[in-house]
């Protein structure tokens, strides 16, 4: 049928021509998906060359294109940071790269921050002038600011980053900072404690809880790493009281929900409080007396276990054993808790350490101080013996001279299994001090000074230092150098001029000034015992004698020269100068004046204290004396400010020189030959008063007497005793910022009718 062939044959067509577009199709799209690249067009850039974006391409031309390889690229040129968008596309045979830039950044600045400078903000941000500008960067210099503020405790602070446009592709960066307040530690709790009270618990920690009297202190702010410290500060309490078992199950801090301040909870497990029971020392050294060595030991079978006990006598019994000619000791403590009975076995067992000695002492860091002044504290040297002991008191030493930051000194591997390097690093610090000083005492009145010290001078550990004091009552210039290791031996010399002047017109209607210099030298017998030679000459003029004076005042007006020679001896173990807790001092000097000038005399004085704590918490009791005499020979007279003066400091509840001889008509004091005083002090803290303040109570009893005067001659009526006078009273101190604060109310027991007493004393020093 020929209309039924017709409609076949244009079935027919219609399917070839559906196939023939779609295999065009098909051909076009393969084209552009793996056709060959004829081209590479770059588009957008500014700065940026050419040929720089296309070293980023993993396509070329004359390449099939790569969907893979196009997305490599795409990662490659953002990677750079130079750019913000990035497109790659084909624009028929044409790879068509188009960039956008980052801006460039004209300044970086910071706005809203007083308590952090701009200076330490900026050497922190990585975001810098003339360099690219990222997002990302941005975004991590906004992360360190927050650190930055958070390590001053200020956790509420806030940064805002703002970019501000300008002309040719630049911007402006400014970081807008809220700084917001300290978030200091709101309270501090205690979970599991029963053996000590939250309060005691708080003392022993170095946080503290907010408070006003804080403003110069920074433990009130949360600062993780001290947290840490805490946690070891607590367990090093409990095991010093018993508690062997003690340990710190978790420290939370939980920041409050206005972020003003965190609540810290430490959760404790205090377990039960042991005593020492077995305490023995074994040995094997041959010849080594065990029974000597337990007599080091300060604990006992029955007394609470201790273990600040057991690291010290490892210490101790190193030192000891080391000392007897024993090189290479090493102490092993066996312990053993018995928890039936709730007991701790210790063992010291003394055995033979290692053979090691040392090779070689590498000192890095330092670039002031020279080698020598570092090694000349070593109490190790090259080819010695090593030492534990020797190695911990080396660098006891180097961290006392004040002249580094840090101070880390370390055992290495030496050449050979039997030798050791010692490693010393070191980190210098500043050690010129300017320092300004105002203070007021009852005894000078009200004082300023300045002085300037240098204490490493030319890296060589010279120590030279100019002062000068100004007061109502005194004034004192004086400059002064000393070299701690004279002619390199252990042996400090130096020399001072001095020029000093007194108003003493309220004590003796005279006043008096001395100028001069002195000569000393002085070198250690052992760690605690030390001796000083000193050589004074000195001018002195007692001037300003009113007519009303003493005739032994008016009879001594004039100059006079003194030349003494003085030797001193102290044995000192005190634990630390102010707010001492245990050892003592002892101490004598000798002198002697008259070689040359016209002063002829012999000067002995003494004194001793000894501190003890009662056992009690900061509970500290003192007991000390002092004595002297000074005598004159060749049939001559000693002059006022040669002679002893009691009363004040010396003497509370009495007057500066309100003790001793006196003119029976004028009142004046006239000094005396022989003195001496005792004082029983007992030191404790202010209950109810947070121990972070340093407040000290005082409750003492003060004996003494001052005799002996030389008024023949001088047509004077002079009162003079022996009798022992008692003063008695309290006081409080405060170790404050600012110096030292002692405020005192003291009063008489034992006293004569004519001495000069005083109530209330009050000292303020500050240096700054």
């Amino acid at each position: 049928m020929p209309g039924v062939s017709l409609i076949v044959r244009w079935a027919v067509l219609a399917i070839a021509l559906v196939f023939a577009f779609a295999s065009t199709a098909h051909a076009q799209r393969g084209a552009a998906a793996g056709g060959t690249i004829s081209a590479v067009q770059i588009q957008g850039n500014v700065r940026a060359e050419r040929e720089t974006i296309r070293s980023y391409l993993q396509l070329k031309e004359g390449q099939p294109y790569d969907t893979a390889a196009a997305d490599r690229s795409l990662k490659a040129l953002f990677g750079t940071g130079l750019f913000s968008d990035v497109v790659i596309e084909m624009q028929g045979s044409t790879l068509v790269v188009k960039v956008t830039e980052n801006p460039i950044i004209n300044r970086v600045a910071f706005e809203g921050n007083s308590k952090i400078d701009d200076d330490k903000l900026r050497d922190e941000v990585q975001s810098r002038a003339r360099q690219v500008f990222t997002r990302a960067r941005v975004q991590s210099d906004v992360e360190r600011i927050l650190t930055i503020y958070r390590r001053s405790g200020r956790y509420n602070a806030s940064v805002d980053p703002k970019i501000i446009n300008l002309e040719q592709g630049r911007v402006d960066l400014v970081f807008e900072i809220n700084e917001g307040d300290v978030t200091g530690i709101k309270r501090i709790t205690f979970v599991g404690n029963e053996a000590f009270s939250d309060g005691t618990l708080r003392g022993k920690i170095r946080t503290a809880e907010s408070a006003w009297w804080r403003f110069l202190s920074s433990d009130d702010r949360f600062d993780p790493d001290r947290i840490n410290l805490d946690r070891e500060l607590l367990r090093k309490f409990y095991l010093s009281e018993g508690y062997a078992e003690f340990r710190v199950v978790s420290a939370v801090a939980e920041l409050s929900p206005n972020r003003d301040g965190f609540f810290l909870t430490f959760t404790i497990n205090e377990g039960d409080r042991y005593k020492f029971g077995e305490v023995d020392v074994s040995t094997r050294f041959p010849g080594l007396d065990v029974d000597v060595l337990k007599t080091y030991l300060p604990m006992s079978e029955g007394d609470w276990y201790d273990a600040t006990d057991v690291e010290k006598t490892i210490a101790t019994l190193t030192d000891v054993v080391g000392a007897l000619g024993y090189a290479f000791v090493e102490v092993r403590p066996n312990i053993r808790r018995n928890k039936d009975n709730k007991t701790v076995d210790v063992s010291f067992e003394v055995q033979e350490g290692p053979r090691v000695y040392v090779e070689r002492i590498n000192i890095s860091g330092n670039t002031r101080t020279l080698d020598r002044v570092i090694r000349r504290e070593f109490r190790l040297a090259e080819g010695d013996a090593f030492s534990s002991a020797k190695l911990r008191r080396s660098q006891e030493r180097l961290r006392a001279l004040g002249f580094f930051e840090k101070v880390d000194v370390s055992a290495a591997p030496g050449s050979a299994p039997d030798k050791t390097n010692l490693e010393v690093q070191v980190v210098e610090q500043s050690t010129g001090e300017i320092s300004f000083g105002a203070g007021y005492s009852t005894t000078a009145g009200i004082v300023g000074d300045i002085s300037i010290k240098e204490r490493n001078l030319l890296g060589k550990g010279q120590e030279v230092r100019l002062g000068l004091s100004l007061g109502t009552l005194s004034t004192n210039i004086d400059f002064s150098f000393t070299e701690p290791y004279f002619l390199d031996r252990n042996m400090v010399a130096g020399f001072d001029i001095f020029r000093t002047s007194n108003d003493r017109q309220s004590v003796a209607n005279y006043s008096d000034a001395s100028i001069g210099f002195a000569l000393r030298s002085g070198w250690a017998y052992s760690e605690y015992t030390r001796q000083i030679v000193r050589y004074t000459l000195r001018q002195t003029n007692i001037y300003n004698v009113t007519p009303w004076a003493s005739p032994v005042v008016q009879a001594q007006a004039g100059y006079a020269t003194v030349s003494e020679v003085s030797e001193t001896i102290a044995w000192d173990t005190r634990d630390q100068r102010i707010n001492t807790t245990k050892g003592f001092l002892l101490r004598n000097t000798v002198a002697v004046a008259g070689a040359i000038g016209t002063e002829q005399y012999a000067r002995t004085t003494a004194d001793a204290v000894y501190f003890q704590s009662l056992g009690l918490e900061d509970v500290v009791i003192s007991v000390g004396g002092s004595f002297g005499v000074v005598v004159p020979y060749n049939n001559t007279y000693i002059k006022l400010n040669n002679l002893f003066f009691l009363g004040g400091d010396n003497l509370r509840g009495f007057a500066v020189a309100g003790v001793g001889p006196r003119d029976a008509g004028t009142a004046d004091s006239l000094g005396g030959q022989y003195f001496y005083t005792t004082t029983t002090e007992l030191s404790f803290p202010l209950y109810g008063i947070p121990k972070e303040l340093g407040l000290l109570g005082k409750v003492f009893v003060d004996t003494g007497s001052l005799w002996g005067n030389q008024a023949e001659g001088f047509g004077a009526s002079v009162l003079d005793s022996q009798l022992m006078r008692v003063g008695t009273g309290f006081g409080v101190q405060w170790i404050s910022p600012f110096g030292p604060i002692r405020v005192d109310y003291s009063f008489p027991i034992v006293q004569e009718s004519w001495d000069k007493t005083q109530n209330f004393r009050f000292s303020f020093g500050t240096r700054f």
